[in-house]
């Protein structure tokens, strides 16, 4: 009896995934019976099928993205631009995707030409510096409505659409940079000659400033000096009224004292008022 049951086992094990299938929550599914629809399977589990007759094809629930890769673009002041795109996408409709692209192959496909095109003539109505850094964001809502449209045809619900990098053409790269060199040299220079030229205007400032106060500083030590003599001829004049020879004799000293030093060899008569004047002192 055991021996009979085996086969049986056997044959039961072999047909079992034949009419017995699972869903994982990543998946959804549709039945085709000899390539015609017949529903879809959107809930996880364990489902059934007919054995042999019906058959399953599986697609991602998950969100899915297609990385493009670069293209050029024509902006709207004729400057050509290299752009590549990142799209996110999922599967809404499994019987419309089944239908018009089957698998993610062509869909990735379709998404690139779609995209690319919305984004060609979108390009076009834009500058280029408005591509870079002003209007990015409304450039590619604009095209990622567009996107939308058509490829909601295709069972595809476009989530979004950004651009990874926008860059001049390699062989226009190199003359950019150099206007761009160029352009930061001329600025660098007027920079310098505006420098100097405040640097002469603050340097002639500060002359003429040095000069007047010198000018001021002398007019003033001048004008000491000034009233210094004029203090010093009326006390010479009071002690010369005084006393004439004690007045006489001082000048005679003062005299003596610029003309006189210790190395000083001197030959003097014997009538002479400074040999008296020695010779009183010793």
């Amino acid at each position: 009896m055991k021996k009979k049951l085996i086969p049986i086992l056997i044959l039961v094990v072999f047909l079992i995934p034949s009419f017995v299938y699972t869903i994982d929550e990543t998946e959804q599914a549709i039945i085709t019976e000899l390539g015609e629809y017949k529903r879809s399977v959107m809930t996880p589990g364990i489902h059934f099928k007919k054995p042999f007759i019906e058959k399953i094809s599986r697609f991602e629930k998950r969100m899915l993205s297609t990385d493009a890769p670069p293209g050029q673009y024509l902006t709207l002041d004729k400057k050509r631009l290299v752009v590549d795109f990142l799209a996110r996408w999922r599967i809404n409709d499994p019987i419309v995707f089944f239908k018009s692209v089957n698998n993610l192959f062509s869909a990735n496909t379709r998404i690139e030409d779609i995209v690319y095109s919305e984004l060609r003539e979108e390009m076009a109505t834009h500058n280029i510096n408005e591509v870079i850094a002003e209007n990015r964001e409304l450039i590619m809502d604009k095209v990622k409505a567009g996107s939308s449209e058509k490829l909601s045809e295709y069972g595809i619900e476009l989530v979004d659409v950004r651009i990874k990098r926008a860059d001049l053409p390699v062989e226009v790269q190199q003359s950019v940079y150099d206007r761009m060199v160029a352009e930061r040299q001329r600025i660098s220079k007027r920079y310098r000659s505006e420098g100097e030229e405040e640097s002469a205007k603050i340097r002639a400032e500060t002359n003429k400033n040095r000069e007047i106060i010198i000018a001021k500083a002398y007019a003033k030590s001048e004008k000491i000096k000034g009233e210094g003599d004029k203090k010093a001829t009326e006390i010479y004049s009071l002690s010369y009224s005084k006393d004439p020879e004690f007045y006489e004799f001082m000048k005679k000293l003062e005299s003596y004292e610029k003309i006189i030093d210790e190395k000083t060899i001197i030959f003097l008569p014997m009538n002479s008022s400074l040999f008296n004047l020695i010779q009183k002192r010793r």
